[in-house]
């Protein structure tokens, strides 16, 4: 029975969805535990996440000691969460006089020899006189025994957790720059280099601000888990279902609106979610089921939520955290970032709710009905103090305050909407401490009397929540469940660091670069003649070919990359690697960042490696493979999009000459316009059906709309002319039905 015949519906339980999530997400699944255990995993998971809590609120303590906290608890719950490989039988409970409640000794000895290497770094920073250790200063490129047995030791043992919470790829990456480090002579041409003795290696990589504890650990410690567990709390008091209902009430009345839905409801609950998979699985559940019955074959309802969830990552105002860390690379507010990030994700968008238009037509489907919709009144008068976090948050970011700032405010007001009452009073002490905290933190130093009014106001209304209050315990598990998401991110990017400081000591980064515009060049030379038909119809440059080359040779490499790895941990290690390549191009330096941090979360809906189509794929009951393609084809307005912004930076609406309007108005319809073609080739439909041969027209012309200028616009119209007349005469002698 092929997949597109499979038309069971039925609703999957909250253990199957969670089974689903486990099974596809890298750091879903977990060790069974024992009760005692168990207890003292969710005592250390939640004085992680409080502690994190309180510094993001009341400051944080040295940048050593906090990274080395955050690191020491990603050992404990690693190590007594995720067993040494992935075999089934070593999740279940064993009886073993060589476990402890279900942790195996060796996994504790790691857990141990973790903490103390990550605590060392602060104990040992001022010295330790007694043990004649001096301080760091003294120490930096001359480490002594102590320096390398625990910076070999957190090197080991860093790759361990990310191969236990990621799999094997990024371990696998790591370690071949960790042998180009050591071995640079015995590289050939550009990329042999001196080599850096294992000493100094061990040193760079545990002391400095750019190895382990450098500017990855920094950004996920202090600003992305806030985020994951913003999001975690927000979605558990409600906000991720009234996405999903508005999402259903402004799309799902039209043509294919289940499928629309699942954009909508994606896009908006993307923005909160760390993780693709798990923004699959949540909405996913909803929508998957109802594009099935609508008549959407299973394959294309699972790649609809896969393309959907994995552009989250993409979409402001907070890009799956990456937005934040991109504004600290580029030493640029992060309101430019953010503005920069609307039309490519608009583009996207475009692309993928096209796509489920055009199919719509062409198996005429139609939307729901009026019973079928949420009532907007009911939704908004239930549902209305859930978005109070999302807005207290956003407005206190846009403000100017540091990301951290703004998300303990919007942890607070989760809180406070998910558990304070009015109507219950001895409740309103989570209200009460949140206003006390706003009256003293935006008084010193200068009373910020606006946002002091706004906040204590959200936290106010906040209690008029009409829902049920959450309990403790379920807020208790809530932050639970968002440290466990945090456990992979975290451990990538401790892992990261090391690609960061090898490419800092060794330079690989522009020798790659380098290796990467040369060969371009000599390819580009090569092809010139040939695409030029020996110089009659010179349609570009060497130089631009070459370009063009670079860009594909580096999106390749950024998607080949991005297997399997967090979005940050991966957008962190593709600048290191490929940005520079892009800056010796003359690319500006916000459309290079744009660019590789697109082209590794277009790896999420990229076969054979896109776990968010196979998640979803096990929700619609379809081939994974299958669905991965049509989450790719839905996907294209991704793929498309920085190719066009590189060309193009005006559509970032940043310009070395400054803002055109009208040059981007005619730019983006253009991308626009190639898109749209793209979308009708995919599915073989516009105004009717098309043929082989149309589509591949189509295709061509959609291609060359992307490129920004008159001529390519023009080639295209040339090229897609043939079709568009076809296809209005074909509409025009269909008869309309009655």
């Amino acid at each position: 029975m092929s997949d597109s015949d499979r038309t069971e519906t039925h609703e999957l339980t909250a253990e199957e969805l969670a089974a689903i999530e486990e099974k596809y997400d890298e750091g879903s699944a977990t060790r069974a535990v024992g009760p005692k255990t168990g207890i003292i995993l969710r005592a250390v998971a939640l004085s992680f996440a409080i502690y994190h809590y309180i510094t993001a609120g009341f400051g944080l303590p040295a940048d050593h000691w906090h990274m080395g906290w955050h690191l020491a608890g990603l050992f404990i719950l690693t190590y007594a969460l995720f067993p040494i490989v992935g075999s089934k039988n070593l999740f279940a409970m064993k009886a073993s006089a060589l476990r402890i409640g279900n942790i195996p000794l060796y996994d504790l000895v790691f857990m141990i020899l973790g903490v103390a290497s990550a605590l060392y770094v602060g104990f040992a920073w001022r010295g330790v006189p007694m043990l004649g250790i001096e301080e760091q200063t003294f120490r930096m490129g001359n480490p002594n025994t102590y320096d390398v047995v625990f910076g070999v030791i957190i090197i080991v043992l860093v790759l361990d957790i990310a191969r236990r919470t990621l799999g094997w790829i990024l371990p696998l990456i790591i370690c071949v720059f960790i042998g180009y480090a050591l071995f640079g002579p015995y590289f050939p041409g550009l990329l042999k280099h001196p080599g850096v003795n294992f000493k100094t290696f061990v040193s760079s990589m545990y002391f400095p601000q750019e190895g382990i504890f450098g500017v990855t650990l920094w950004v996920v410690s202090t600003i992305v888990f806030h985020f994951v567990l913003f999001g975690v709390i927000a979605q558990r008091t409600g906000l991720g279902q009234l996405f999903i209902d508005n999402a259903t009430i402004l799309a799902g009345r039209y043509t294919g609106g289940p499928a629309k839905v699942s954009v909508v409801s994606s896009a908006f609950f993307g923005t909160i979610s760390g993780s693709s998979v798990a923004n699959t699985v949540s909405t996913g559940a909803l929508t998957i089921p109802n594009m099935k019955r609508l008549g959407y074959p299973g394959h294309f309802a699972g790649g609809v939520e896969a393309a959907s969830s994995a552009g989250g990552q993409i979409t402001p105002p907070i890009m799956g955290a990456a937005a934040f860390i991109m504004a600290e690379f580029l030493e640029l507010p992060y309101t430019t970032i953010v503005i920069a990030a609307i039309f490519p994700a608009l583009l996207h968008y475009v692309g993928v709710f096209t796509v489920v238009h055009l199919m719509a037509r062409k198996l005429d489907l139609k939307g729901l009905t009026k019973e079928q919709l949420p009532q907007f009144k009911a939704v908004w008068s239930q549902g209305w103090a859930n978005i109070v976090p999302l807005i207290g948050l956003l407005v206190v970011l846009f403000s100017g305050y540091t990301p951290f700032m703004s998300a303990f405010c919007g942890i607070s007001l989760a809180v406070v909407a998910g558990m304070s009452r009015l109507r219950e009073p001895p409740t309103l002490i989570y209200s009460a401490a949140f206003i006390a905290f706003v009256l003293w933190k935006f008084s010193d130093g200068g009373f910020d009397l606006t946002m002091t009014l706004i906040l204590c106001a959200g936290s106010a209304v906040a209690t008029l929540n009409p829902q049920d209050r959450i309990k403790i315990p379920e807020m208790s598990a809530a932050m639970e469940l968002g440290v466990k998401y945090a456990l992979a991110v975290g451990a990538a990017s401790a892992a990261v660091g090391i690609v960061v400081g090898v490419i800092n000591t060794t330079g690989i980064g522009f020798r790659i670069g380098f290796m990467v515009t040369q060969g371009a060049g000599n390819l580009a030379t090569d092809l010139f003649g040939f695409l030029s038909l020996g110089g009659l119809f010179e349609w570009f440059t060497v130089e631009d070919l070459q370009l063009f080359i670079s860009l594909v040779f580096i999106a390749m490499a950024c998607i080949l990359m991005g297997a399997g790895i967090p979005t940050t941990a991966l957008y962190i290690m593709l600048v290191s690697v490929a940005q520079p390549a892009l800056a010796q191009l003359g690319i500006p330096p916000i459309a290079s960042h744009m660019f590789v941090l697109y082209y590794g979360v277009v790896s999420e809906i990229t076969p054979p490696v896109c776990t968010s189509a196979y998640a979803a794929a096990a929700i619609a009951n379809s081939n994974p493979f299958r669905t991965g393609i049509s989450a790719f084809s839905l996907g294209l307005g991704k793929v498309v999009a920085p190719m066009a912004f590189v060309y193009a930076p005006v559509l970032l609406f940043v310009s070395s000459t400054g803002f055109d309007l009208w040059e981007f108005s005619y730019t983006a319809t253009s991308c626009i316009a190639g898109v749209i073609a793209l979308s009708a080739a995919v599915v073989g439909y516009w105004l009717a059906p098309m043929g082989t041969v149309s589509r591949i027209l189509m295709a061509i012309a959609g291609l060359v709309f992307v490129a920004p200028s008159l001529a390519a616009d023009l080639v295209a119209l040339i090229i897609a002319s043939p079709v568009i007349i076809t296809q209005l005469l074909v509409r025009r002698s269909t008869p309309t039905p009655a």
